[in-house]
């Protein structure tokens, strides 16, 4: 968490460590460029450029995300590959006929995953007239439930969905405004920060219940998730320090979520809020509440009974018992699992060295961790994947597992100064509302 009170020009100095997007350092010969697509990097590479280990891509074009990891063996090469199929694929809603890739909604965000992880990016908020597509609401009702999970809506579960099958409306839409909050840097210049209004309009299935909470998220970028995944879970709980004990202003939380598959609390890693503990769980989870898709870990379709008995049978058909089989899951896990990261650029530029010396001195390393190691290497993720009060100004007043409205985790730097190449947007935070890194 960065001190307050800085001056423009030291902030802008120290977006200069991740903002360049060209670089010198970087000899390019294709604009696919593995590290010669060996477990180790080439000699002449140096280390520091090395973000996601000897699995960094070389690459600073609109497919910079969505290389896969050179350490795939062949058969994993394969799985992530046909991974990749279902990730990008549009699902069809279910029919008693066809039983190819359907079972779409009935309710939906997006009929694929590529809708809101663009090029495998960061989403967005809509822009003017658009339609939500890559961000959403997740939504609940005050208290917890059995196992300290958010409680879902009765009737809209714990998402809205701005999208049906034919024939079937919509749960709602959401109507976005924004406050301007003018404030001043330190040197005198001023600034002009968003506060976005959200408003949920026509709820076609029942008033939406009082005290109802929201949480507005944009889709997250998928490099690197198997890295982060694999990073000792010591090693983050090394990290660990809810009542700042050791009294430097930096108090990390560790959320425990619910692996529904181990039947047990686990270390939340991935999500805005660190609610979900294994890509794998992330993966299921997204197939059934964006995409309408049951698998083995949530089998349940994702109306809720009040909707049912409002809906005609041939709404509720299913693709299937699970409608995406384990073995399909499989290979979009690995898919997800083995996006590389792009390399750090331009480490010898004096703004970026300069910009790196600041960073340190002013303590965002204390939460955006330079430094881990996963899969017996030195990684450069930029977080400690835990948990960390923002304030008010940022909150959503919305708990999830042992995450407060006021907490959020520290997101991976990595790849940030590459969401203007591949999204075509600078939009920051879990809400998008900060339009650039300033």
């Amino acid at each position: 968490m960065m001190r307050k009170n800085f001056t423009k020009p030291a902030i802008l100095t120290i977006l200069a460590l991740f903002n360049y997007g060209c670089s010198t350092d970087i000899e390019k010969t294709g604009s696919f460029n593995i590290l010669n697509n060996v477990s180790k990097p080439k000699p002449s590479v140096d280390n520091r450029l090395l973000l996601g280990g000897s699995s960094s891509v070389l690459e600073q074009t609109k497919d910079a995300f969505s290389h896969p990891s050179n350490k795939l063996s062949p058969e994993e090469l394969t799985k992530f590959l046909e991974g990749e199929e279902f990730f990008d694929e549009t699902w069809q809603v279910a029919t008693s006929v066809s039983k190819e890739r359907d079972g779409l909604g009935t309710f939906f965000n997006g009929a694929s995953c590529i809708v809101c992880h663009v090029a495998d990016g960061r989403g967005r908020p809509p822009r003017g007239g658009e339609v939500m597509e890559s961000m959403l609401l997740r939504i609940s009702l005050p208290g917890h439930g059995s196992h300290n999970e958010p409680v879902p809506s009765n009737i809209y579960g714990d998402q809205l969905q701005g999208f049906a099958i034919p024939g079937v409306k919509p749960e709602a839409k959401v109507d976005i405004s924004y406050q301007d909050i003018m404030g001043r840097y330190d040197d005198g210049e001023n600034y002009i920060l968003k506060k976005p209004i959200y408003k949920i309009v026509n709820p076609e299935y029942g008033q939406l219940e009082r005290g109802l909470m929201i949480s507005p998220r944009v889709a997250n970028q998928m490099s690197g998730m198997g890295l982060m995944e694999d990073i000792p879970e010591r090693d983050i709980l090394a990290l660990n320090d809810p009542g700042d004990r050791d009294r430097d202003g930096i108090s990390g939380k560790a959320n425990y979520v619910w692996d529904t598959e181990k039947q047990k609390f686990s270390l939340g890693r991935f999500g805005w809020k660190a609610n979900q503990p294994s890509v794998r769980q992330q993966v299921a989870g997204a197939f059934s509440g964006d995409v309408g898709i049951t698998t083995s870990i949530f089998p349940k379709e994702n109306y809720s009974d009040i909707q049912f008995k409002l809906l005609k049978k041939e709404n509720t058909l299913s693709g299937g018992n699970p409608e995406l089989e384990n073995s399909d899951l499989d290979k979009v896990v690995v898919y997800s699992r083995n996006l590389s990261v792009p390399a750090r650029r331009d480490i010898n530029n004096p703004d970026v060295i300069a910009g790196e010396r600041i960073f340190e001195q002013i303590s965002c390393n204390k939460c955006h961790t330079i430094t881990m190691k996963s899969q017996g290497e030195t990684i450069h993720p930029y977080t400690d994947l835990l948990l960390h009060d923002m304030g008010s100004d940022l909150a959503d007043n919305r708990p999830d597992f042992m995450a407060d409205g006021n907490e959020w985790r520290t997101p991976p730097l990595w790849t940030i100064g590459l969401f203007r190449t591949v999204n075509d947007h600078t939009n920051y935070l879990h809400d998008g509302r900060a339009n650039n890194l300033t």
